[in-house]
């Protein structure tokens, strides 16, 4: 199986020709898709080789870009709506809320509405205002939709490849701060033989403390286990990778053999997914837990101007500070 070494954004370009070629169904919209290659260039080349009704540049509005992908999922279309940062996604929230996730329900199964919507989130870039939040709760909180979040270049390139060949309507979200991190990708994987897209992953084994991250966040966690090790303590770092539905079965098995758990996320603490994390883990394993289940995220605050995002985001000093406080119980 050939393996070549890419960028996560290189990743997902590739995973999205894949889907292209595989289905004349699949079409890319969103703002400068086409011959710009989007702002982050994940679609660059896709126009030009796919043309410019399969790889479209629509105008500047989130809730056309949507409304016009429902009526093209209906129709049989697979479309993947590209909406350009984060903080761009709140104009078609409503087209997300009360069209896209309702749809299939509201038809009683008749309607299937197979469209991605894919947001990069989250900071570390240094961007202005609207460039940089993490709203992947809404979503997650949301009935009808599936959620999802990649965190390296592999996962990247099939997740998306999933994301597209199902009939659901997923948002895709994607790390940007991780964008150009590097790591090897099988390019022939059959996505049948990949790993599932529904389904967490243990990205590093670990003994003494279970860290749970997902999206940018998980890298944050494995540099803190590698940290750990060093004064010889083993951390075990899972990748929730599907944000909803949540799969916890082996962050259940690893908190029953590790007795210690911390949810990592760059979204403010206040109702967000670290808190359901933090309550399923109480509920399922509450009797295996030698210290309560902490949380270390964003502060309860608008996200901040550049020049201090690294005071607000969760870094590996934060990291590991949870896990000596979980060690002092």
């Amino acid at each position: 199986m050939a393996t070549e070494t890419l960028t996560l954004g290189k990743a997902l370009n590739a995973g999205m020709r894949k889907a292209l070629e595989s289905d004349p169904k699949v079409v890319i919209m969103g703002e400068d898709v086409g011959k710009l290659g989007g702002v982050f260039r994940i679609t660059d080349g896709l126009q030009k080789d796919f043309g410019d009704q399969r790889v479209i540049d629509t105008p500047l509005a989130e809730s056309g870009i949507i409304g016009t992908a429902i009526g093209l999922a209906i129709r049989g279309y697979r479309p993947v709506c590209e909406i350009q940062f984060d903080g761009f996604v709140y104009p078609a929230y409503d087209q997300i809320v009360s069209q896209v996730a309702k749809m299939h329900y509201r038809s009683r199964g008749k309607l299937k509405i197979p469209m991605v919507i894919r947001i990069p989130f989250g900071g570390g870039i240094g961007a202005v205002e609207h460039h940089s939040e993490s709203p992947e709760a809404y979503f997650s909180h949301t009935a009808g939709l599936k959620v999802a979040t990649c965190a390296n270049p592999q996962d990247a390139y099939v997740m998306i490849q999933q994301a597209i060949a199902s009939d659901d309507p997923i948002v895709f979200l994607e790390p940007k701060r991780r964008y150009w991190e590097k790591g090897p990708v099988e390019i022939d994987q059959p996505l049948p033989e990949a790993y599932p897209l529904q389904a967490a992953r243990v990205a590093r084994p670990g003994t003494d403390a279970t860290l749970i991250a997902y999206g940018p966040m998980v890298r944050t966690c494995l540099d803190a286990a590698t940290a750990a090790a060093e004064d010889g303590r083993e951390l075990e770092v899972i990748d929730l990778r599907t944000l909803a539905p949540l799969d916890l079965g082996l962050v259940y098995e690893s908190v029953r053999r590790t007795g210690r758990a911390v949810v990592v996320h760059e979204a403010p603490s206040n109702i967000g997914l670290g808190a359901e994390v933090a309550a399923r883990i109480t509920e399922e394993c509450f009797y295996s837990l030698e210290s309560p289940v902490l949380r270390v995220t964003g502060f309860d605050i608008p996200y901040p101007a550049s020049r201090v995002e690294e005071e607000y985001l969760p870094d590996l000093d934060r990291v590991l500070d949870a896990v000596d406080r979980t060690f002092g119980w």
